[in-house]
């Protein structure tokens, strides 16, 4: 593992390769892997909804950005969509250019899954799971990301 010093430089040199540069705050270590916002940025759509749910079910937080109106909204050819995001950093990542009045929204699991996912199957709102700059990542109803955060049931 690198020390953090040495993070924080490989952090600085990707700065004029990213449209958004990293800035030190933005190195999370989370679980038992280290990632940062570059390599889970990289990351296929389908690793990063995979990644989103190891890290909501290790720390029952799911992150998605709000202004003075509510949520940020998504719209893609054929849904609308509330992004969400793993981490608070993820979700900041994105309060830029015309959401840059926005802050992240840490919304609890219990929370989630007892009052967002009703509302927005209510309103036919789908979820952009971990959305990065060029892709909007996998988009799927509310209720089938609570399907994959819900405890296992033992029979």
């Amino acid at each position: 593992m690198l020390p953090f010093a040495q993070l924080v430089n490989f952090a600085v040199r990707l700065k004029t390769h990213l449209a958004h540069p990293i800035q030190a705050k933005e190195i999370f270590f989370m679980s038992k892997t280290v990632k940062t916002l570059a390599e889970t940025a990289a990351m296929t759509p389908e690793a990063r909804y995979d990644y989103l749910v190891e890290q909501v079910k290790e720390h029952q937080i799911i992150w998605t950005l709000q202004d003075q109106d509510g949520c940020v909204m998504l719209t893609t050819e054929e849904e609308d969509c509330i992004p969400m995001w793993p981490t608070e950093e993820a979700a900041e990542s994105w309060a830029v250019d015309e959401w840059s009045d926005c802050q992240t929204l840490a919304i609890p699991y219990d929370e989630f899954h007892d009052r967002w996912v009703p509302g927005m199957e209510d309103d036919d709102l789908f979820v952009a799971v971990f959305p990065v700059l060029d892709d909007l990542g996998v988009v799927i109803p509310p209720y089938e990301l609570d399907q994959k955060l819900a405890p296992k049931q033992s029979h």
